[in-house]
């Protein structure tokens, strides 16, 4: 029988036991990049548990890594934690030992202000690179931030409006479901919208634990749940469902030194604990990758500049590494994704960046075609490396949708992949490019 999983309202405090909150502390450098001239808009918010909750983790493999990352990384693994602390407006990244002491600073500094233990409290920071912390406004920012915490939609508004840079909206997400009899949620917020194509493990060492295959501005993604679960399940099912969600997205390819996924579930739901073998792990196993989904296609949607979202689905490749590679090498391609922009179904911009690919192609055995998202009607472009009988008036038809399944099947084994990507569009490059005379205008 399918689990129903219903969509309700609350975000990160929809799970018993939540609260969270979202202040304005003047935390982005005027002259630092876009957003300067944003006003008071939210720049640091708290999410809390009542109780200790059980902590899992997803981290950037980028090799240029940013201080909260690391300090992340480091206290994931002592299993509990009650807070995060995050920030937007500074990547507090490449900043070296300052950097360091200031996220150190920003955890220990919370958990003071909460009256929580040492290693309670985990950080996120997200902005422009190369900047440190105004740490008296990040220390302000957090006492008013304890002060307002509470567990009602407009907190979690606040919250979440807190961690956006160049979104345009925010980004949330909360679902109940039946686990062991009980009635359990899981709620979860992110952001992103440029510097978008995670790649993240759980230690932020490399390879991405991935299971079908390749690597997972900054996104960030913050998750809680009051259900009963022990840290290796969650790490476990957290990794499956962050390789089949947040790392199969892609708005410019590049990978930022900030990527964090974090869950919190702190056991109020009252079920029984599960191992990964219990039935009980596929049903959490799919709330969360639907919860992981769900927000990571958001990203995709809001995408800087971002008109169309294609759905890259490839099948028949020998490999899950061949499949992702061909998948990334397509949803990645400036060429194929500037055709998306303009409606035009150039498969021989597909074709090549599947040529050039890392996976094993042969030309004389690829198919492309296109289908509406979801459909299972698909309009073939080229059958066995060559041109169909459909017209070029009925390609143009079928990518003219802000959204549409791109289908492409190498025909050489039982391998797939999917990307969510996006196109590549003239407000992309504007918003990116800056002007050198005007920081305020520079990009993160």
């Amino acid at each position: 029988m399918k689990t129903q999983f219903k969509a309700i309202t609350g975000s990160v405090v929809a799970p018993q036991g939540f609260m969270a909150s979202g202040v304005f502390c003047d935390i982005k450098k005027l002259g630092t990049g876009k957003g300067s001239n944003k006003g008071q808009k939210r720049d640091l918010a708290l999410i809390v548990s009542e109780t200790p909750a059980t902590v899992a983790g997803m981290f950037t493999t980028n090799q240029v890594c940013a201080a909260p990352v690391k300090v992340c990384v480091e206290r994931v693994q002592k299993s509990q934690a009650r807070v995060v602390v995050v920030n937007s407006g500074n990547a507090n990244a490449c900043t070296g030992k300052q950097g360091m002491a200031d996220a150190r600073e920003m955890v220990s500094f919370t958990e003071r202000a909460l009256n929580f233990p040492a290693g309670s409290a985990l950080v996120g920071s997200t902005g422009r690179i190369g900047v440190t912390l105004p740490m008296d406004n990040v220390r302000a920012g957090i006492i008013e931030a304890a002060v307002e915490l509470g567990a009602t939609q407009v907190h979690a508004d606040n919250a979440v409006e807190a961690i956006m840079t160049s979104d345009t909206r925010p980004k949330q997400v909360a679902i109940e479901f039946k686990l062991g009899g009980k009635t359990v949620r899981i709620g979860g917020m992110c952001k992103g919208a440029g510097m978008i194509q995670p790649g993240m493990s759980a230690t932020g060492a490399r390879p991405a634990a991935l299971p079908h295959g390749g690597l997972h501005a900054t996104m960030l993604g913050f998750i809680t749940t009051d259900a009963a679960i022990d840290r290796k399940v969650l790490q476990q099912a957290m990794q499956q469902a962050v390789a089949q969600s947040f790392n199969r997205i892609t708005v410019d390819g590049d990978m930022s030194t900030n990527d964090t996924v974090l869950v919190l579930a702190n056991g109020l739901a009252g079920n029984r604990k599960f191992g990964t073998k219990c039935p009980e792990f596929k049903v959490f196993q799919a709330a969360l990758k639907h919860v992981c989904l769900d927000l990571a296609k958001q990203i995709v949607r809001d995408g800087e500049g971002v008109h169309r979202v294609v759905t890259v689905r490839v099948k028949g490749a020998k490999t899950v590494q061949d499949a992702d590679a061909a998948a990334r090498a397509v949803a990645n391609s400036a060429l194929v994704k500037t055709s998306w922009h303009g409606g035009d179904p150039n498969w021989g911009r597909i074709i090549d960046a599947v040529g050039y690919s890392a996976a094993k192609v042969v030309e004389e055995k690829i198919d492309i075609g296109y289908s509406a998202l979801n459909g299972k009607k698909i309009l073939w472009s080229l059958k066995r490396g060559q041109p169909t009988k459909v017209t070029f008036q009925q390609l143009c038809a079928a990518v003219v949708p802000k959204e549409f399944e791109l289908h492409i099947n190498l025909n050489l084994g039982q391998a797939d992949a999917v990307m969510y990507a996006a196109d590549l569009t003239e407000e992309y490059v504007d918003f990116n490019k800056g002007d050198v005379a005007d920081p305020s205008s520079l990009g993160g």
